[in-house]
């Protein structure tokens, strides 16, 4: 687990940590959002880049030169990106924001006073939407088993999206028109206090990707603060279309982060612990021939 450094008393209230990898594409649209979304707020922004080969690094430093630029010589995961991120800046709050989402509406300021005026508030979770205009669905339970089940892109979902699973994980519920607490929010888009990250002790590493921010707001939870969503400001968050190479490398990472979560959260037993891992295992290669199936 990295080690988070303190905030220095700086008068920075929010910095905005951006963990980037062969994102040359879509980081300069997110930057170039972010003046609007930080009108009246104290911030510093972040750009740690994760050993990208497309030239990031380079086009965020030539173009960008009021955006602190950390380089690392290989892709560590989105986890100790952040991490470094953290190390590295000093507001009193912390924005996790992906390359490939940008501000459309709304004022982070807004959302700053909200927590401030509601200190158990240690995480808020942003508003989401898809090119199109649709709610990103970032705001979920703690998985269980039941998850297994109500995923969203789970069979059972697909075809019966109003089934009580996906219903109670999904929190199928919510509005994402108004604040309501929650089990755990999107990485893609999460404000927490510094506070947070130092009693806990920042991200867990060992989460390459996915997975983190689920692990990140269990572990606040469990130490005593709060987890929100807030529709204060919206980012339009674009997952881009990549390769199957590169698919299947996501596919893999999100499911050793899947058995990750379950080594850390779950009660252990030998036959449970062989059912679960390949169970894990299936679905993923379930998953790669689906894709295989859709190029067809």
């Amino acid at each position: 687990m990295g080690d988070v450094a303190p905030a220095a008393a700086s008068g920075v209230d929010l910095s905005v940590v951006i963990v980037s990898h062969n994102s040359r594409d879509d980081i300069g649209g997110c930057l170039d959002s972010l003046p609007a979304a930080l009108d009246g707020v104290r911030a510093e922004i972040a750009v740690v880049d994760n050993g990208s080969s497309d030239g990031t690094a380079a086009f965020v430093a030539a173009a960008y030169g009021h955006v602190l630029l950390l380089t690392l010589a290989e892709n560590r995961g989105f986890a100790a990106g952040a991490n470094a991120g953290l190390a590295c800046t000093t507001g009193r709050f912390v924005l996790w924001l992906n390359p490939d989402a940008r501000w459309i509406h709304g004022s982070m300021r807004d959302v700053l006073a909200w927590m401030d005026a509601h200190p158990d508030a240690g995480i808020a979770g942003l508003r989401l939407r898809n090119p199109g205009g649709s709610v990103q669905r970032s705001a979920r339970t703690f998985p269980s088993y039941r998850s297994v089940l109500g995923a969203q892109h789970s069979l059972l979902t697909r075809v019966f999206p109003s089934n009580p699973f996906s219903r109670e994980y999904l929190r199928g519920d919510l509005s994402y028109q108004e604040v309501a607490r929650v089990d755990w929010v999107s990485g893609a888009c999460l404000l927490h206090r510094r506070d947070v990250s130092q009693a806990i002790g920042g991200l867990d590493e060992g989460f390459f990707m996915y997975f983190e921010d689920v692990d990140f707001c269990d572990r606040a939870t469990a130490a005593g603060w709060s987890v929100y969503f807030h529709p204060g400001a919206t980012f339009e968050h674009r997952i881009g279309a990549s390769s199957s190479p590169v698919r299947f490398r996501m596919l893999i990472a999100r499911h050793r982060s899947m058995w990750r979560w379950y080594t850390k959260h779950f009660h252990r037993m030998a036959l449970k612990d062989g059912a679960v891992w390949c169970g894990i295992w299936i679905r993923c290669g379930l998953m790669m021939l689906g894709q295989l199936w859709r190029r067809v």
